[in-house]
């Protein structure tokens, strides 16, 4: 007959069994799953190592067609423009390298820049509204009218400015006296909207208005002030292109709200990647699509529809 003792001694054997077998186990399936670890970030490593070494070499092609596009920017350029004057708008965000090579383009093309205007954040923050329209109602020239589809800030900015700065597309004449002109600007300037420098600003018959990468295009309707302004501006030239970095094709930017409004997509040319050379190359031949009645979306962000003009000129 097994006693209570025995009987124990058996228990404590058969647990301490199990005791051992799950450690064992444990340290089998530690093992396993270390092993497996490892492989895992073996594995990671060589992608990412791959998409590296990948990223490498297309950022290199990517600098290489820049230097190519730049160095032939004489032979795309030449001529495109000749004889048109254009006058260049920028944003806060704006990169300057992005304005300077815009204008330098401008120039290569055979086009004269009569002015730079820098707006501000008072032009396009929504907040400023009421304060915006109340200047412009004041200065509108003798005789002239705003139209009357757009009340909002951006619109009526720009067509004010677009009424006093664009020449007449039907005869390149101005549309307001010098004075009249001068006036307008002043005033705007005097309100903290514009700024520009000491030399007087001259209509021209095209424009360009260059943003930045749209990172405040949320606040305060900034975005969608500037796409309509660029609308206002359109209504009165022969041509305008709104150009820009990726983040202005997204969400609340300004290229990406001109995208997204039928009227305003089928009436200006957007380019997102001005930090390229051939956006900066586009942008300027998006003029020449512009005084031929056409708009295209350019670049490589949200509803872009090709990364260039399919047919360059000459």
């Amino acid at each position: 007959m097994i006693s209570l003792r025995q009987h124990a001694v058996s228990l404590v054997a058969v647990l301490l069994a199990i005791a051992i077998g799950v450690v064992l186990g444990s340290q089998t399936l530690a093992a396993d799953l270390l092993a497996g670890l490892r492989a895992d970030k073996t594995d990671l490593r060589q992608q990412v190592d791959g998409l590296g070494a990948q990223n490498h070499r297309l950022t290199g092609e990517l600098d290489g067609a820049d230097r190519f596009i730049a160095g032939s920017a004489g032979r795309i350029l030449g001529g495109a423009l000749g004889g048109r004057s254009v006058v260049v708008f920028t944003t806060p965000d704006a990169d300057a390298a992005d304005v300077e090579a815009v204008s330098k383009g401008l120039e290569t093309a055979g086009a004269t820049v009569p002015g730079r205007i820098a707006l501000t954040d008072a032009f396009t923050d929504a907040t400023e509204g009421d304060r915006l329209r109340t200047a412009i109602t004041n200065v509108i020239p003798a005789g002239a009218q705003l139209r009357t589809g757009g009340v909002d800030q951006g619109s009526m900015a720009g067509d004010l400015l677009g009424m006093v700065l664009l020449l007449d597309p039907a005869n390149a004449q101005p549309r307001s006296t010098p004075q009249e002109l001068s006036l307008v600007l002043e005033t705007l300037r005097g309100g903290g909207f514009l700024a520009y420098g000491d030399t007087p600003v001259q209509p021209a018959q095209l424009a360009v208005v260059v943003t930045g990468n749209g990172a405040k295009a949320a606040e305060h309707g900034q975005g969608s002030n500037l796409a309509r302004f660029a609308g206002g501006l359109r209504g009165r030239g022969a041509g305008v292109v709104l150009a820009g970095r990726a983040g202005a094709a997204e969400g609340a930017g300004p290229i990406a709200s001109v995208r997204s409004d039928a009227d305003l997509a089928t009436t200006l040319t957007t380019v997102d990647n001005l930090d390229r050379e051939i956006g900066r190359v586009t942008a300027v031949l998006g003029l020449t699509e512009q005084l031929n009645g056409g708009a295209g979306r350019y670049g490589t962000g949200a509803k872009a529809t090709s990364l260039t003009l399919a047919a360059l000129p000459g």
